[in-house]
């Protein structure tokens, strides 16, 4: 008899509402066979703010679960063994923090710390490019994802301190090739700062790169994903040999999970994107010597919205599929020998290391986030992406191509996506006061003052951070005493300024944007903002591109902006359209925030555009705030939202004549 491979961890990224919710949905989904767990944390979480801060409005329990202190962590883990769980944590800003929580609470069940099994993803170079879930500038940043990748090497052994995160490059526009050679400058990155400090020195930094692991996307051409694969491990390899000196198979070996790509679902006839789920996965299993150690799976509909439980259930079938009814698990790599993989996979290996080569020359990732060439490579790279969908060249079906549809019943009727209710929010605040009124503030007070000395003095903040865990603090707290020793930072937008003339299809919005603007007798100014603390800033930032191809004069400063900052920017740039983007499920209560402010300034005459993944009952809503127009996945095509807006701008005109 065959002897099959053990395949790969299943897992499904969950999380949202309450801890108390998200713990039901993880037991369930243990129940159906899931074997390790994935968190996702809300936006307040992930930027190290409590859910009562004014920047969390709207956001507590939208894209993930609130953990503000323990009890929180306690909740979510209700009944759940960590010692026999491996949990994988998307967490970087504050990955040090979550991390301490989590062995906090291993301590109260018992736990050996010497088992715990998982991940903290703690990637903040990634952050900086695509996700902006960042808080401190990159020097600290660095340093703690250093201390924590001490901590663990010495007391918890089997966890996975840093997972290098290739997925949200893609997700940015990145090519085969970028997400390559940017994700390996990022743990050459992290492993040289390792290196540096001095506290790893012989086999202790052995041990140091066998825990690093790797988080990846595969997209649809998954021909060219599975040798991308396949070429990340040579270069793995050839890396910890040639730079580190790492000879032990085991720790120079090429480990890494996947998320299989959220940024190819359509909103439009968005069944299709079962097929494209499955085909994504089999870039990542069916090549045994490049394959993922963990599979984590989208839903069907995530376009649309948050998935149920049922979505989230036939993902994870689909994976259970795969593994236990087909052979696949019964050979040896099937692609061994193929004279095209061969090909393709060298030639994704040479470009990869001249771009590697290049980053290095600048002075690593490091460099390169800081003088905007990573950004401004992705930013250009997604351009020329969705340019290449609008004109038809790239095949999305359903979107640009055989677009006549029958409608799906799997989209429609009372509960086809996931809401999280109103109420979460005020009820999670309450349960953090109360939690606050209901510790010992002498203790607290002492364990935060003891991290604020530590992370002065340059000493390791995990320990100290476990005891603030245990004290009480919370997440908002031990974010403040960072920010005070280290600073905040706001990255490059990767949005020149110099419009380019080779945009194709753009004659005719340009002669529209000319005339209008000699009409208001100045150019057409437009203010793109993203309120909230979403950080997912690629539509945004084609928007701006594409406006400033256009002709418009475009302000857009970034992520992270509150309602007031947006409708002081509006008001002291004078500008003629505002756009918000909003991916993160809040844009009824920060649209209708921004919306009340601008008419207490006066400003109501200036129209405002939305985009972002929203359900039609919530355009509704927004509309009836005086949003002028709502645009969503469905409306992929730039060229025409440039003209809508250009033709928005003009009926303003006429009618302040």
């Amino acid at each position: 008899m065959v002897a099959r491979d053990k395949p790969w961890l299943f897992r499904t990224y969950a999380g949202h509402s309450t801890a108390t919710e998200s713990n039901k949905l993880y037991r369930s989904n243990l129940a159906k066979g899931q074997t390790g767990l994935s968190v996702a944390f809300d936006l307040p979480t992930q930027t190290g703010y409590d859910s009562d801060h004014p920047l969390a409005r709207g956001e507590v329990g939208k894209v993930g679960v609130p953990i503000s202190h323990l009890g929180d962590m306690r909740t979510l883990f209700d009944g759940i063994p960590l010692a026999e769980m491996n949990t994988s944590m998307t967490i970087n800003a504050c990955a040090a923090w979550l991390l301490s929580l989590y062995i906090a609470t291993a301590d109260e069940q018992g736990a050996d710390r010497t088992r715990l099994q998982g991940t903290t993803q703690n990637d903040i170079i990634k952050e900086y490019l695509s996700r902006g879930t960042y808080v401190f500038p990159p020097a600290p940043s660095m340093r703690l994802t250093k201390d924590t990748i001490i901590f663990t090497t010495e007391y918890l052994p089997r966890w996975n301190p840093m997972n290098v995160c290739s997925y949200h490059l893609q997700e940015a526009g990145a090519t085969p090739v970028q997400e390559l050679a940017f994700a390996l400058a990022n743990a050459i990155a992290i492993l040289d700062t390792v290196k540096k400090s001095g506290e790893a020195e012989g086999k202790v930094f052995g041990e140091v790169v066998g825990r690093i692991s790797f988080f990846v996307n595969a997209g649809m051409r998954f021909i060219t994903e599975m040798c991308k694969m396949r070429a990340f491990v040579d270069l793995w390899d050839e890396i910890c040999v040639n730079r580190y000196g790492i000879t032990d198979a085991k720790q120079k070996l090429f480990r890494y999970g996947v998320q299989v790509n959220s940024l190819g679902l359509t909103e439009q006839q968005p069944e299709n994107n079962v097929y494209r789920i499955l085909l994504e996965m089999l870039a990542v299993t069916l090549s045994k010597g490049a394959r993922a150690r963990a599979v984590q799976l989208p839903a069907w509909n995530e376009a649309l919205g948050l998935p149920r439980s049922f979505d989230q259930q036939w993902s994870l079938r689909m994976q259970q599929v795969l593994a236990y009814e087909t052979d696949l698990l019964e050979y040896g790599d099937i692609f061994d020998g193929s004279i095209e993989i061969a090909r393709k996979v060298e030639q994704l290996k040479e470009e990869a290391r001249a771009e590697l080569a290049q980053i290095d020359a600048m002075g690593g990732a490091v460099a390169a986030i800081e003088n905007s060439y990573m950004k401004q490579q992705l930013v250009e790279s997604n351009t020329r992406r969705l340019e290449a969908i609008e004109r038809g060249e790239q095949v999305v079906v359903g979107v640009n191509r055989w677009t006549d549809t029958e409608p799906s019943p799997l989209t429609t009727g009372e509960g086809a996506i996931l809401t999280v209710p109103e109420g979460v929010e005020a009820e999670q605040i309450a349960r953090l006061q109360a939690w606050r009124e209901a510790r010992d503030n002498k203790a607290a007070a002492a364990a935060l003052a003891a991290l604020k000395s530590a992370a002065q003095e340059g000493r390791n903040i995990m320990e100290p951070s476990i005891v603030c865990a245990k004290a009480g603090i919370t997440t908002g707290e031990w974010g403040t005493c960072l920010r005070e020793v280290f600073g905040e930072y706001r990255a490059p937008t990767g949005v020149g300024r110099a419009a380019r003339v080779d945009t194709q299809g753009l004659e005719e919005v340009r002669k529209g944007v000319d005339a209008v603007s000699e009409k208001i007798g100045r150019r057409i100014k437009f203010l793109v903002g993203k309120p909230g603390l979403d950080g997912h800033s690629n539509g945004a930032e084609q928007i701006a591109v594409r406006a400033r191809d256009c002709g418009m004069e475009v302000v857009y400063e970034g992520i992270r902006l509150t309602p007031a900052e947006i409708v002081n920017a509006a008001l002291e740039e004078s500008v003629h359209v505002i756009g918000l983007s909003i991916l993160s499920g809040s844009h009824v209560p920060l649209v209708r925030d921004v919306m009340d402010r601008l008419r207490a300034e006066g400003l109501s005459d200036i129209p405002v555009v939305v985009g972002g993944i929203i359900p039609p009952e919530d355009e509704v809503q927004l509309k009836g705030f005086g949003v002028t127009a709502v645009y969503t996945p469905k409306n992929f095509e730039l060229n025409r939202i440039m003209a809508d807006i250009v033709a928005i701008v003009d009926r303003q005109a006429q009618k302040a004549a």
